[in-house]
């Protein structure tokens, strides 16, 4: 077999590779990354959070619930505001009924119970789904690739916190059981 054979073989297997390679990419349904700013949510006092408002700060979400166990993290919570509020950082709360039956109250009982017990002042959001079809838009958002451009995801109890940068884009969530104060929500926060 002469050299210039061998080369003309290799030279199209290399080209027939590369053609596979565009091909694939060329076709591959591409990750849409929407921004959360892009969204809008309502406050328990029925007034609306736009969360473009929020730009250039980062954001945790949360779900939560009065009647859970992991209710206390509210405390968690509420200290965490205040350690980091004036620091480019803000927690939003979206109560919950759907695990349990955990959050039976109206909107007016579930601020009333945050302000007394935990003297929450971090916003709180109207009572909404996390899952299922009448999923709020927001959880649709922080739930779903093909929205958030980073994973997808299922809320699997209250409490269930979801991490977002500056710029309105999911990072990733923290499970229910990891406090709000745990060290990779910290470090998230501190930018380590």
């Amino acid at each position: 077999m002469s050299t210039f054979s061998f080369t003309m073989k290799v030279f199209f297997i290399v080209a027939a590779i590369l053609l596979l390679i565009l091909m694939f990419y060329r076709f591959k349904k591409p990750v849409v990354k929407t921004s959360l700013h892009q969204l809008t949510a309502t406050t328990l006092e029925e007034g609306i959070l736009d969360f473009s408002t929020l730009r250039g700060k980062k954001i945790l979400i949360v779900n939560t619930a009065s009647k859970c166990g992991f209710t206390h993290q509210y405390e968690d919570l509420e200290t965490l505001y205040q350690r980091y509020k004036d620091k480019n950082f803000v927690i939003v709360g979206f109560p919950c009924n759907q695990f349990g039956g955990q959050e039976p109250g109206s909107n007016e009982e579930i601020k009333e119970f945050c302000i007394r017990n935990y003297g929450v002042t971090f916003p709180m959001m109207e009572k909404i789904n996390v899952k299922g079809d009448s999923i709020s838009p927001i959880y649709k958002w922080l739930t779903t690739k093909s929205e958030n451009g980073v994973e997808s995801s299922s809320v699997k109890w209250n409490f269930q916190k979801y991490l977002i940068d500056e710029n309105g884009f999911l990072v990733t969530n923290v499970s229910s059981f990891k406090s709000p104060g745990c060290k990779k929500i910290i470090n998230w926060i501190e930018g380590k």
